[in-house]
């Protein structure tokens, strides 16, 4: 299986991306923002980052980049496409998933482990997880408050479009902050499409995928700092199935 990981000027995370994708089992394919051919990849994972160094806002130069028209088209034809953190604020960029990624309610720059709720396993990047299940992967962001219009939100709700959600746990962060580290709408961390193959998040799962470097579920003498591994493992089920 082949998961493509992109990368933009002032991407950061895609070499982590493209670990925490052979981790998971998978042939990790890189590509360039300018590509304009996928190179036969089966699934899209758009890492982390500053692209194009956030100039205007976040995301909102590179949904014009060329390699997004490949993306755009195989996400609408059914193609898994995960979005972290920049990669889920271009997703919102591009419309491939609704609402908008704004500056952090407390104007800071946050780093912390943060607790998720698991709230939909029926995506093609969840299926690996329990429902309700709590995980915990590191956070880092600026432009991390997810926001949307009151319809938006109640469709989202409705529909059991909100994959994970911030919860409590959190062991520091801004007062006021503990368990809603950017200030986003009904503590939304991530959300999917309506067809469940397109799914964006803040947190970054690439970061907890290895036994040792990533954060341990306090309390919790099972858990050794994998939460997210199951991010690239279910997308390859989800292929085979």
């Amino acid at each position: 299986m082949r998961i493509g990981v992109v990368t933009f000027p002032g991407t950061l995370d895609d070499r982590d991306a493209l670990r925490a994708v052979r981790l998971g089992g998978a042939e990790p394919v890189a590509l360039w923002h300018g590509d304009d051919d996928l190179r036969d990849v089966e699934a899209i994972v758009l890492p982390g980052g500053f692209s194009y160094g956030d100039y205007l806002r976040a995301g909102a130069i590179s949904r014009f980049a060329p390699v997004m028209d490949r993306v755009v088209d195989a996400a609408q034809g059914g193609m898994p496409v995960l979005g972290i953190c920049n990669g889920f604020q271009v997703l919102c960029e591009t419309h491939l998933l609704p609402g908008a990624m704004i500056k952090n309610a407390h104007r800071s720059f946050i780093c912390r482990d943060q607790p998720l709720r698991v709230e939909n396993v029926r995506t093609a990047w969840t299926t690996d997880y329990q429902q309700d299940q709590v995980i915990r992967v590191p956070l880092k962001n600026q432009d991390g408050q997810y926001v949307a219009d009151e319809r938006t939100l109640a469709e989202l709700e409705a529909e059991g479009r909100v994959v994970f959600r911030y919860t409590a746990g959190a062991t520091h962060g801004p007062a006021g902050f503990e368990s809603n580290p950017n200030g986003s709408r009904n503590d939304i961390a991530g959300i999917t499409n309506a067809e469940g193959n397109v799914v964006g998040l803040m947190p970054h799962p690439e970061h907890a995928v290895e036994t040792g470097f990533g954060p341990d579920q306090p309390g919790e003498g099972t858990r050794t700092g994998t939460d997210g591994l199951a991010m690239f493992t279910s997308v390859l089920r989800s292929m085979v199935s």
